[in-house]
């Protein structure tokens, strides 16, 4: 009898929070759920990754339990996306969540880095559209440098002391994100990786004061989605039988 080989997961928990008691916003939600449509399917509508989406959420707690569950297994990728508030107390970033008492809490970045250094999974990776996110990951004693565990990328909307822009109800930093991940940012092959995600949105802030944040402990970049490739395969296999053919000469 052979046994059947285990087939290790794609997860990611989507988190978008427009109704905040004090300061209201009108495009996480909208912004999460588009990020949720891409990430779930590839451009040719094959199955991506399973994809829980916990919209406007009112409760810490189910929060935390929801980024707990998406890091305990040893999933080949587990993806945490935010778009919410963020907020800074001295040096401590934190990202912001209403709860049932018509308050607000904040949850320190630090805490959600701890439970997710601890993480199996081969592949752990933190997307944050929110206000001076920047600072995730960082070595409180040494802010040039970075404490990730392996496998680990950080994605961030704004460096620690940045707060994030909108503009026509949708955050700049998950436009771009969806932008890249419709293809902008796809290699030859269709494959579109964190670090090619982040080259893209660099590249396309341009001026803006805003600056994304990327920082990874990785030995080679995962696909986290997969568009048509610019060329098609067959041409490309054509192209390069004509350069190796003329080396010959």
């Amino acid at each position: 009898m052979v046994s059947a080989r285990r087939q290790h997961g794609k997860k990611v928990l989507v988190v978008g929070i427009d109704e905040y008691p004090d300061n209201p916003l009108c495009g996480c939600v909208n912004d999460a759920k588009e990020v949720a449509s891409l990430l779930e399917r590839n451009a040719d509508g094959t199955k991506n990754f399973d994809v829980l989406q916990l919209p406007n959420l009112k409760s810490r707690k189910k929060l935390e339990t929801g980024i707990s569950s998406l890091f305990a297994n040893d999933d080949d990728i587990a993806l945490f996306y935010f778009s919410g508030h963020g907020s800074r107390k001295g040096e401590v970033e934190y990202i912001c969540v209403p709860n049932e008492y018509g308050e607000t809490d904040n949850i320190r970045l630090s805490e959600i880095l701890e439970t997710i250094q601890k993480s199996k999974c081969k592949n752990k990776i933190v997307i944050l559209d929110s206000c001076f996110s920047g600072g995730m990951g960082d070595n409180p004693f040494d802010g040039m440098n970075a404490v990730l565990s392996k496998g680990l990328t950080i994605l961030s909307a704004t460096r620690p002391e940045e707060t994030a822009l909108e503009i026509a109800g949708h955050g700049i930093f998950t436009t771009l994100l969806c932008s890249a991940l419709n293809g902008g940012a796809a290699d030859l092959f269709g494959h579109i990786t964190p670090g090619s995600i982040y080259a893209y949105i660099d590249k396309a802030l341009g001026s803006w004061n805003q600056r994304p944040i990327f920082k990874t402990n990785v030995q080679e970049f995962v696909s986290l989605r997969e568009a048509n490739p610019p060329i098609d395969l067959k041409d490309l296999i054509a192209i390069k039988e004509v350069f190796s053919s003329s080396d010959s000469f």
